[in-house]
């Protein structure tokens, strides 16, 4: 049960896990709740306050999540038994991230409060059409609300399948160390074209890991370390960013890039 002060970590893609997380605040400061949140790419995990419960917020990738999220969760400190939740968005299915991250958390000494994945709109392959990915968020935002009203009541649950939740976690690690290779990184880079790239740096600032860069006047580079997280190019607002396994170089945003640079 929740009813203290929450600190909610967070990271956030192309905007559904944000969505997600607002609606959550949302619910809770009509109960009384204070609510803080953080840009998780921009926390320091060593440093959170053990006092009070602790939330995490990520999209699914590679069935669990990104490198720099689990290198987050893993640089969490030890707990006298904090208590802690988390939510995830996905487009279809993970398999590799609730038990795991449960198991690992436990072991740090957290107690468990609940885990809730959301289905939200594809950011990645096939994107669907606006009317689609609106009804979606719609479903999304609905079940998040009643995560978040089950956190309150104390109903929420936390399950976990351990041969087939750890197989699923092994391949994504797997996944992940295939997507951060140097051969990956060469074959499907996010490419800028430089005829319609305006130098406005937007995607410079929104990069995660620090995978842009940009020296005087020059255009953007892209280094060799993306995670495909495809926040350069969703909210590029000159759609001058294009990502090499989405059908028609389709992409897809749940909120405006404003969204992101106000709140850093």
């Amino acid at each position: 049960m929740i009813n203290d002060k929450i600190d909610f970590y967070y990271f956030s893609g192309t905007g559904n896990t944000y969505l997600v997380v607002h609606k959550m605040k949302e619910v809770w400061e009509k109960h009384g709740l204070k609510v803080n949140l953080f840009p998780l790419e921009n926390s320091n995990p060593e440093k959170i306050n053990l006092n009070n419960v602790i939330g995490l917020g990520f999209p699914v990738a590679e069935q669990s999540t990104y490198h720099f999220v689990w290198d987050f969760i893993k640089r969490l400190p030890e707990s006298p038994g904090t208590a802690i939740f988390m939510v995830d968005t996905m487009g279809s299915f993970s398999g590799g991230i609730v038990g795991p991250l449960k198991k690992l958390l436990t072991g740090k000494g957290y107690h468990p409060l609940g885990a809730c994945e959301i289905i939200m709109p594809s950011n990645i392959f096939y994107i669907a059409p606006e009317k689609k990915c609106q009804e979606k968020i719609e479903k999304g935002l609905l079940k998040a609300e009643h995560y978040a009203l089950s956190l309150l009541k104390g109903t929420a649950r936390w399950g976990r399948v351990p041969l087939i939740s750890d197989a699923m976690y092994l391949a994504s690690i797997f996944g992940l160390a295939l997507t951060r290779s140097r051969i990956n990184q060469n074959l499907l880079p996010l490419t800028t074209y430089y005829d319609l790239c305006q130098k406005c740096r937007i995607c410079v600032k929104l990069c995660p890991v620090g995978n842009r860069k940009i020296e005087k006047n020059e255009y953007p580079q892209h280094g060799l370390k993306c995670e495909y997280c495809l926040r350069c190019a969703s909210f590029c607002p000159y759609n001058a960013i294009k990502c090499p396994f989405n059908y028609k170089g389709k992409t897809y945003k749940a909120v405006e890039a404003r969204v992101f640079l106000e709140r850093k």
